[in-house]
């Protein structure tokens, strides 16, 4: 296969971007499908920001926490999903070399923030549960905001480093993308030169941002564990539930497809499995996560019902 003309590193002008794996005739199904999942993934998660600022009861680091992951939530599907959403409309495919880059930079950007908030809470719960009289003096504002902060520094370092080492490959006469979104890995495999080191990288950060967090998921939470079977009670078991449950089942289900997809891949002839698990944590999760703590947190639903009884109130 031979290359562009190396004069010029971005001389590939447009990539096609597949799309996801259906037929033609059931096209217009799966748009109003991802169109209302968007929808719900959008005013779900703006509901959930709505109700922290709104009520004073919810002005504390785990909800601070919370509201910073239901933005990031809207960020991260609204990187990929409008731009599938227009393909399937108007049958065009095509996205410019510049608007690929773009995308796959805040793809990261984004996706890496989400993972790092999920352990940032991991953590803040740790405290609340494990050290609850230290809670207040330990989880204070300016450490919130540091916490916040250094999450997006290192989010926007590593996507900043992904895009300048995809800069400087070269692209072959292949432009077709066989996903949805321009997938890191997806444009490494249409590159004419050495992208090991792209490899490498990919590993080593995937390696200290992925893995490691979910190890420091699991260790706050196996501290949680063992505090509370240290002092067993049916209203202590019940509170850790209510306030974890929810966060454990956002993380399984994260961290669950993004390994299967990154450190399990499928054979290069079929990318099907590959497509579907990005679908479960671009797609499926930011819009399972406002129910999933809405609905299982007495907190947030004791917020609703505020909301909803001012409203009422207030339309009389």
């Amino acid at each position: 296969m031979s290359c562009m003309r190396r004069e010029n590193q971005s001389s590939m002008s447009e990539f096609l971007l597949l799309g996801l794996p259906i037929r033609p005739e059931q096209q217009g199904v799966f748009f109003f499908l991802f169109l209302g999942m968007y929808l719900t993934t959008v005013l779900g998660n703006l509901l959930i920001i709505l109700l922290i600022r709104l009520d004073s009861h919810l002005h504390t680091p785990m909800y601070f926490f919370l509201s910073q992951l239901a933005f990031t939530d809207i960020c991260f599907s609204s990187v990929t999903v409008p731009k599938m959403l227009i393909n399937m409309h108007t049958q065009d495919q095509s996205i410019p070399y510049a608007g690929c880059v773009t995308q796959m930079y805040f793809f990261i950007f984004f996706g890496c923030i989400d993972n790092l908030l999920l352990t940032v809470m991991a953590y803040d719960r740790y405290v609340a549960i494990c050290h609850p009289l230290h809670y207040t003096t330990t989880m204070r504002e300016e450490l919130c905001i540091f916490l916040l902060a250094g999450s997006w520094f290192l989010s926007c370092a590593s996507a900043l480093s992904h895009t300048i080492l995809l800069a400087q490959l070269f692209f072959c006469a292949n432009n077709t993308i066989p996903h949805f979104f321009c997938d890191l890995a997806a444009l490494l495999k249409l590159s004419c030169s050495d992208t090991s080191l792209n490899e490498i990288f990919i590993f080593i950060v995937g390696g200290l941002i992925i893995i490691l967090s979910f190890i420091g998921v699991l260790v706050s939470y196996g501290c949680i564990g063992a505090t509370i079977l240290r002092f067993p009670s049916i209203k202590g078991i019940y509170k850790a539930l209510s306030t974890c449950g929810s966060h454990l089942s956002v993380v399984f289900l994260f961290y669950g497809t993004i390994m299967d997809l990154y450190f399990f891949p499928s054979s290069s002839n079929s990318n099907d499995k590959d497509i579907i698990a990005s679908v479960m944590y671009t797609v499926v999760t930011p819009m399972l996560n406002p129910f999933i703590y809405s609905l299982r947190n007495r907190d947030m639903k004791g917020a609703m019902g505020k909301l909803l009884r001012r409203e009422i109130l207030f339309s009389k």
